[in-house]
């Protein structure tokens, strides 16, 4: 079963939090799937993944452009095609492939409405029994 994680920033940007996730993963040997909001987020996060922190180097593609096999895709409510140990979920919706991954760290920053909408997926997964952690971080 999914073990969903929430991380609950207190300021900052969760763009900026999702990359950090990402590194500290991938050192740890993990395939990640970004699961962006919007397009325009997609292209924000294959930028910042290059430049988040200087020094860092995180092999990664978007899922529109090509079937590279890296261990970081970013995608926009496309399911993966490959074998992926965690899902960071970026959107609003909770994303109906979840299931399939081993871990799923959910991203909340302070803006009122997406603070609603994690509660919301809070309580889908609570609701259906997948083991539930958060984190609060500074």
């Amino acid at each position: 079963m999914t073990q969903v994680d929430f991380y609950i920033l207190a300021a900052g940007d969760s763009e900026r939090f999702a990359c950090r996730l990402t590194e500290k993963a991938f050192r740890a040997g993990y395939r990640i799937h970004l699961n962006s909001a919007t397009p325009e987020q997609m292209e924000r996060l294959d930028n910042l993944l290059w430049s988040f922190r200087p020094g860092s180097f995180i092999p990664h593609r978007r899922s529109d452009l090509g079937d590279d096999k890296v261990p970081v895709v970013i995608g926009c409510g496309s399911e993966p095609e490959t074998e992926i140990d965690l899902l960071i979920n970026l959107a609003d919706d909770t994303p109906s492939f979840f299931s399939r991954f081993q871990r799923l760290a959910e991203i909340v920053d302070q803006d009122p409405q997406r603070r609603e909408k994690g509660r919301q997926r809070y309580r889908f997964y609570q609701e259906r029994g997948y083991p539930l952690a958060y984190h609060n971080i500074d």
